[in-house]
């Protein structure tokens, strides 16, 4: 099934949370062909990628720190797993987030609806180009390449997030590199929004539709207006 994306170019178990819906019925492409997609697009890639992720890691490493973030995020069915981004923050990002909200009521407010600050103190340098280029999401090809992450997915979520989060798509398919919601008005939309386009591409998820995000993904590269 394909899908028409014009209207979104403006934007007990300590490894589960608790699932929110049964594990549906066997979908071939989403449960077979996407997977082994994903997989040998990671392995055919993997020659430039990975020379390229070095270059980039090393650039990070220049503050003397490491250049690699891992953090919890939810996966399909509600499994965690620890996705790997090239870091893109200070060390101390989260110590200075708190003081930050706690200085800023607008900057709280920003937070509170969206999940992100448009203006991040804690982003450095090298992180803000890394970001407005999203290749500071490069490392999650192993994520991919591990089953825990599909090239196209919902934006991973963090365990915190969930009791924000009023979708239920989300949990049915794999978080993705880049996808509806990336693609969209990634920078304008509140968090609880997200729902939307995670919603419905978990109901047309098809070839079709991977491949328009993907290259809708290079246009938002291209442009530098990620995020």
């Amino acid at each position: 099934m394909s899908m028409n994306l014009t209207n979104f170019d403006g934007a007990g178990n300590p490894d589960r949370i608790a699932k929110p819906t049964s594990i549906p019925n066997l979908h071939l492409y989403k449960d077979v062909v996407k997977p082994c997609l994903d997989v040998a697009l990671v392995v055919l890639a993997g020659a430039i990628a990975l020379p390229f992720i070095a270059v980039l890691a090393a650039l990070v490493a220049t503050d003397g720190h490491t250049p690699f973030y891992s953090q919890k995020r939810i996966g399909r069915n509600g499994r965690i797993f620890r996705m790997w981004k090239l870091r893109t923050m200070v060390p101390n990002a989260d110590q200075l987030l708190k003081a930050h909200l706690d200085e800023n009521p607008e900057a709280k407010a920003e937070w509170d609806a969206t999940q992100k600050l448009k203006n991040d103190p804690r982003i450095t340098r090298v992180g803000r180009l890394l970001r407005k280029t999203s290749m500071d999401e490069l490392p999650q090809l192993l994520n991919v390449l591990c089953g825990e992450m599909s090239l196209v997915g919902p934006r991973p979520m963090m365990v915190n997030q969930r009791s924000l989060y009023p979708g239920l798509g989300y949990f049915r398919v794999r978080p993705g590199i880049t996808g509806l919601w990336q693609v969209s008005d990634r920078n304008e939309c509140d968090f609880h929004e997200r729902a939307t386009y995670d919603d419905l591409y978990d109901r047309e998820v098809s070839l079709t539709t991977d491949v328009s995000v993907i290259v809708k993904t290079f246009q938002v590269v291209l442009r530098g207006t990620g995020y």
